[in-house]
């Protein structure tokens, strides 16, 4: 999703510390006969081998699992209702994955990127080493990078590739060096700016008893729009339809015919619930996006799809350009679900039998066995990041909703356009009037219920950071009337229009979305107020937001002509500010009104 990355927030955030179950997949056909592999002893090995898939995404560094509405998945039950189930967490997607390849003897596991990036502080303050050694525990075979994996830069990204103590920060724990990720990063897509050659390995090939599967890795074209320029300095991203072909064709002359492509990006299906049958031929049903087309132009030689990005769970089929039906999968994110895909491997072709290809998402649940080597893991971890992480913050008196509202207001994005704004309104702080900030950038919700000892309602600094893992600084620019009009326009046109991203405001602005309009329209322009008063186009505002809404991040162009610029202090600074401000622990914060944003649909 949209992020707010910033290459050294490391150092600014250590200082900062210092100072202050299944589903109804799709089934393509039935299993051919005989299409497991009898293997020796039960005379001679079949023609086919079915070799198991599992397949997640989005990981995003949540290693304990995730808080409110974050750490949940809808279900649909056999009577239509739909329920909520917490999941998701390392020590229950370990056991899940562990679980799933018994009896299985030709299992691979795969990622579709984002796996660190936008992370919890128990993860994100150790530069995620912790997760890369979480993944090399669940024998993760191969990922694809996502847009996160860019967040501070190529380089940085190279080492958690290849290991390497941090340049700045060093090693974390005394006499033991960072061994890097023993499964390939591929990056097919990302190429160096002054070589050309990719970043990262193209492709890799899995092999087992002569059974071969090429996995060929991408991400978004668009990432230079979503990730900071500092994390994508030096780099080109390629079309993903172009790269895909290219490199499959290059697979398929050294021998090998089936090949998966992990590529991060995604849709959006008719439902959110994870046993949706994304098949069913209802109007309206299957799946919108970007992959939908991405699909339709990858080459038949590709034989399932591993998709990320959205953060939505979805098992459907999509045509190929021959008009064959394919699987194209995603799980959700945080590791609250993972695929299993069954591809029937024929010894004779070497490629996969696409009729038999099926497919079903499964819910990483928390009512089962703890894996010990995870809960040991993140323990460990958790001992360097108390110092920090227990401090408390501030108080609420309510769940304080932001990633797990859907709505397209949320209480947690007013609280920190709230916060941005009362930090930077001062005359020696910048001056500003009114405060945005992007909704990718809010990274969970702000949970009443105790996440450790600190006690109900107690916010702590782990907690904080959750939300706001980037610690980006925070920007106050000048800009036009005209050009707040547009800034606000630009959230559903552009390159927003198909699936809007509407910024979160500070208290005083108000405007009406009418969703049954199209593109800028949907922002009705004379309904924008700023304390009561319209927004005057040839008059000059102090608007705050962070760097990467400075910098025309997420395709606000508008946000990105701001002048005289005064850099403060870093999101994060701010909004623990604002928390220890505005709550003590007998008068807590309750969760703002959403009534900023009137919507018309």
């Amino acid at each position: 999703m949209s992020a707010t990355p910033q290459k050294n927030r490391a150092t600014r955030r250590v200082l900062a510390a210092v100072a202050g179950l299944t589903t109804a997949g799709a089934l393509v056909a039935a299993m051919p006969a005989g299409a497991q592999d009898r293997g020796p002893g039960h005379g001679h090995p079949s023609r086919t081998v079915d070799v198991q898939l599992l397949s997640f995404n989005d990981l995003h560094g949540n290693l304990e699992p995730p808080a409110g509405s974050a750490g949940t998945v809808s279900e649909t039950q056999a009577d239509g209702t739909v329920k909520s189930v917490p999941a998701g967490g390392v020590e229950y997607l370990a056991t899940s994955l562990r679980t799933a390849r018994q009896g299985n003897p030709y299992s691979v596991t795969a990622a579709g990127g984002d796996m660190v990036g936008a992370s919890p502080l128990l993860s994100g303050l150790f530069h995620d080493e912790p997760t890369i050694e979480a993944l090399n525990g669940l024998d993760l075979d191969v990922t694809a990078v996502g847009n996160h994996e860019f967040d501070e830069g190529a380089t940085e990204l190279a080492r958690l590739q290849n290991g390497g103590c941090h340049p700045v920060e060093g090693c974390y724990e005394k006499g033991k060096k960072f061994k890097g990720a023993d499964f390939p990063y591929l990056a097919a897509n990302v190429t160096e700016e002054k070589t050309g050659k990719p970043v990262l390995k193209p492709y890799t090939v899995w092999k087992k008893n002569g059974v071969k599967i090429g996995f060929i890795g991408v991400t978004l074209e668009g990432t230079p729009n979503i990730v900071t320029a500092n994390g994508v300095k030096g780099l080109k991203f390629h079309d993903e339809i172009e790269t895909v072909n290219k490199y499959a064709k290059e697979l398929d002359r050294k021998g090998v015919k089936s090949i998966v492509a992990l590529i991060h990006e995604g849709g959006a299906p008719a439902s959110t619930s994870y046993n949706y049958d994304c098949d069913s031929p209802g109007a309206g049903d299957g799946i919108s996006g970007p992959i939908v087309d991405i699909a339709k132009g990858i080459t038949p030689k590709v034989d399932a799809l591993v998709t990320g990005h959205t953060h939505q769970a979805y098992v459907c089929t999509v045509p190929d350009p021959s008009g064959k039906p394919r699987m194209v999968t995603s799980a959700s994110s945080f590791g609250k679900v993972y695929t299993d895909t069954t591809l029937t491997y024929d010894r004779r072709t070497k490629d996969i039998v696409r009729t038999s290809v099926k497919s079903a998402n499964h819910v990483v649940s928390r009512d089962q066995a703890k894996a010990a080597d995870m809960t040991a893991l993140i323990a460990r971890w958790n001992t360097l990041a108390a110092p920090i992480a227990g401090r408390p913050q501030g108080f609420i008196s309510a769940d304080i909703n932001g990633r797990g509202s859907t709505a397209p207001e949320k209480p947690l994005g007013n609280l920190i356009a709230d916060a941005q704004l009362e930090g930077l309104a001062p005359a020696d702080k910048g001056g500003a009037v009114v405060a945005f900030m992007n909704p990718g950038g809010i990274r969970s919700d702000l949970v009443y219920a105790a996440s450790g000892g600190e006690g109900d309602g107690v916010v702590t600094y782990g907690e904080a950071f959750t939300v706001q893992p980037f610690t980006n600084m925070m920007n106050v620019v000048d800009l036009t009337g005209a050009q707040l009009v547009t800034a606000l326009q630009q959230q559903v046109s552009g390159s927003n229009a198909a699936s809007p991203k509407i910024l979160q405001v500070s208290k005083g602005l108000t405007y009406t979305l009418d969703l049954t309009k199209s593109g800028a329209e949907r922002v009705v322009a004379d309904t924008i107020r700023l304390n009561g008063e319209a927004i005057d186009p040839a008059k000059t505002y102090r608007v705050a937001m962070n760097e990467f809404l400075a910098g025309g991040g997420d395709g606000f162009a508008a946000l990105g002509q701001g002048t005289n610029k005064l850099v403060g202090a870093s999101d994060l600074d701010l909004f623990n500010a604002y928390l220890a401000a505005h709550s003590t622990a007998d008068a807590p914060l309750a969760p703002p009104a959403t009534d900023r944003i009137t919507i018309v649909q």
